[in-house]
């Protein structure tokens, strides 16, 4: 090949670089950012795409198996099959705000609580059909009495055989049965030990209406040892709802209130110990993790639109009274309907902790018990015959003997009290061992039994907390008996006895005080204590006539 023919070959393939020509500086970091903004914009495509591919796989499973066709899947309908489930009956649809937080609420444990009328019961009910598509979906809705689960099976009759054709509710076992072949069980439990019917039993939701009714958190944990599944495609859940008071208020603002603000999701806690619970430190997976979530939604009448524009809203703002309209309008924050002390008022009856003079006259009282907790309270009266209580003890678990040593540890630098009263039951003799009253006494505590009687004491309490305008309350608490405030707070009336707290609902630190304002009557100050008299022996005339 010639040195021509070279040339002429090198100007038909890359032309020669003008020396003349501008310099381009090519950035390697900008054309890697580029490429990798575009991969991120394709991937994000494809996710979009899937997600709808899936939705469109759901929505054809839905309608092809009849299932519940939730909101986003109507709005990726196409135009035909929209128009079609706008003309079928809709079998519920859930108010916008609260109501709608339930429905979707992920979390495994969530508690839908607060005024009468905000749609609580009717979300409960919805909520229960989340996997009545699904054969292996077990469901347990359950209220306190016979006569308010048969208020709920009337209103799930409104809408289940609509949204699922074919379902069934059986009357002589009361459930509810699925064309999928899932159930859904409704019962009551009257008493709390009625819950060990369902021992060896299994669900995947279950659902309390009414939760409050319940005094102690016994009936909601053992459900939770109930709740499992086999199946992949069930996540198991507890749904709650609840007005505010009733026996159970205490214990249900403890699990669901007080940890985290509302709306907000949380790791499950112990209400004893205010811990987060978790799994023990031999599991095999999740050691030491947390057990499961829990959420408060709260509920407030003007959440229902149907109640709100109807005539019963008017009459509730208008003719209802102050206390009960702030029960009826806001959440589980607010106890006065129902409450056995409505005059309780921190301002009045509640001071800050300072140092008691030593002049005044000390009294004790305690309410004992072992699983329920014992409460030891220390009070002391000034010239005034005010009765300021300034200690608690509120404790489990504790023996006789235990809790004598306990109370004495704890009084050490205080002076003697002048009285100490205890439940009468404590000198109950079981057996041939000491009573329970014997065991205390013996540590060098000295109680005598407390005159029991409830009425009496009650009005006792009433006297008390009636607030002079100049002299005050003559009742005063330190804030640091929060046990003592708290029951004073959300202690409710009986049901059965309008004269009476409900003896159902923790009580122990009322009982304490029921005792102790029993030894020094607002009526009789011309005693010391009643049954118990001054050491000093007042002088008795010789003659009875002349008087020396």
């Amino acid at each position: 090949m010639t040195q021509t023919e070279k040339l002429v070959k090198r100007k038909r393939g890359r032309p020669k670089k003008d020396p003349n020509a501008p310099t381009h500086r090519y950035n390697r970091n900008r054309r890697k950012a580029a490429e990798s903004k575009e991969k991120s914009v394709i991937q994000d495509k494809l996710a979009t795409t899937r997600k709808k591919l899936g939705q469109l796989r759901n929505l054809e499973a839905a309608v092809n198996k009849k299932q519940v066709l939730t909101e986003d899947l109507v709005q990726i309908a196409p135009k035909q099959l929209k128009e079609q489930i706008e003309q079928n009956e809709v079998a519920f649809k859930p108010n916008p705000g609260p109501q709608t937080e339930f429905l979707a609420s992920p979390e495994s444990d969530v508690l839908y609580g607060g005024a009468a009328g905000g749609g609580k019961s009717y979300a409960l009910l919805a909520d229960l059909l989340r996997f009545a598509h699904i054969g292996d979906h077990r469901a347990l809705l359950l209220r306190r009495t016979l006569a308010e689960l048969t208020e709920l099976i009337e209103k799930s009759k409104q809408f289940y055989p609509i949204a699922f054709k074919g379902a069934v509710f059986k009357e002589a076992k009361s459930t509810w049965h699925f064309p999928s072949g899932a159930t859904a069980l409704f019962s009551y439990l009257d008493r709390d030990t009625d819950v060990s019917r369902y021992q060896g039993q299994s669900f995947t939701w279950i659902g309390v209406d009414e939760i409050t009714h319940y005094p102690s958190p016994y009936v909601w944990d053992y459900l939770r040892s109930r709740l499992r599944t086999t199946n992949p495609k069930i996540k198991t859940y507890m749904r709650a709802t609840a007005n505010p008071g009733g026996p159970g208020h205490d214990w249900v603002k403890k699990t669901y209130i007080d940890p985290a603000p509302q709306n907000k999701p949380f790791w499950a806690t112990d209400i004893s110990t205010t811990k987060v619970l978790r799994y023990p430190s031999s599991h095999s997976t999740k050691a030491n993790e947390p057990l499961f979530t829990r959420k408060f939604i709260p509920a407030k009448l003007t959440d229902n639109p149907y109640l709100l524009h109807s005539g019963e809203y008017p009459l509730y703002s208008s003719a209802a009274l102050d206390v009960y309209k702030r029960t009826i309008f806001t959440t589980m924050e607010l106890i006065r309907i129902g409450a056995a002390f409505r005059e309780f008022n921190r301002l009045h009856h509640v001071t800050d902790p300072f140092e008691l003079p030593r002049g005044w006259y000390r009294v004790r009282a305690a309410d004992y018990g072992f699983t329920s907790p014992s409460c030891v309270l220390w009070g002391a009266l000034d010239q005034d015959d005010n009765l300021w209580i300034y200690r608690e003890l509120y404790i489990k678990r504790q023996n006789g003997d235990e809790l004598g040593r306990r109370i004495k540890e704890l009084e050490a630098e205080d002076p003697a009290p002048i009285i100490s009263v205890l439940d009468g039951a404590c000198w109950n003799r079981t057996g041939s061992g000491l009573t329970i009253a014997e065991l205390i006494n013996k540590s060098g505590c000295r109680f005598i039994p407390a005159d029991k009687n409830r009425i009496r004491g009650k009005l006792e309490i009433h006297k008390r907390l009636r607030v002079d305008p100049e002299a005050g309350s003559k009742l005063r608490i330190f804030s640091s008996c929060t046990n003592l405030i708290r029951e004073m707070t959300s202690l409710p009336l009986s049901k059965t006895n309008s004269e009476d707290v409900d003896t159902k609902a923790s009580d122990h630190a009322y009982d304490a005080l029921r005792y102790m304002c029993m030894t020094r009557q607002v009526e009789s100050p011309s005693r010391l204590f009643n049954g118990w008299t001054t050491h000093q022996k007042q002088p008795e005339p010789i003659n009875p006539i002349f008087g020396y």
